[in-house]
């Protein structure tokens, strides 16, 4: 199984940028995925989720990037998306897509099977 991000980058604070995810090797439609993000300071912490269907009523996103932070899946084009909007300077990290096990609804970490290798976001102020 492959995972692979794409997207990062530097910008500025205020601005935007996306994260993309493509997986191979896998089932893509049979797997809940999810964004998450760690600095050298902070455990690895869960973004936002979202059900195997790609259905956006199943996402669940960490209460600090509401409103900013949107997730997406394509599953006909096999990615995963992160819309990241209003970036801030504490949203700098990197940023890792997980895929889940088969089953489960959310993609929490326990349940992560599969990770990429990271995407770096800087957030300048």
């Amino acid at each position: 199984v492959q995972v692979v991000e794409s997207g990062g980058g530097l910008v500025q604070a205020g601005g935007s940028l996306r994260l993309s995810c493509t997986v191979s090797g896998l089932n893509f439609d049979a797997h809940a995925m999810g964004w998450f993000r760690q600095t050298p300071e902070e455990e690895r912490e869960e973004v936002s989720s979202i059900d195997s269907a790609g259905d956006p009523a199943t996402t669940a996103t960490l209460y600090s990037v509401t409103g900013r932070f949107a997730i997406s899946k394509d599953n006909a084009k096999k990615t995963l998306y992160l819309q990241m909007n209003s970036l801030k300077p504490e949203d700098t990290a990197m940023y890792y897509c997980a895929v889940c096990t088969r089953g489960v609804s959310r993609c929490a970490r326990p349940f992560v099977v599969h990770w990429g290798q990271g995407t770096q976001v800087t957030v300048s102020s």
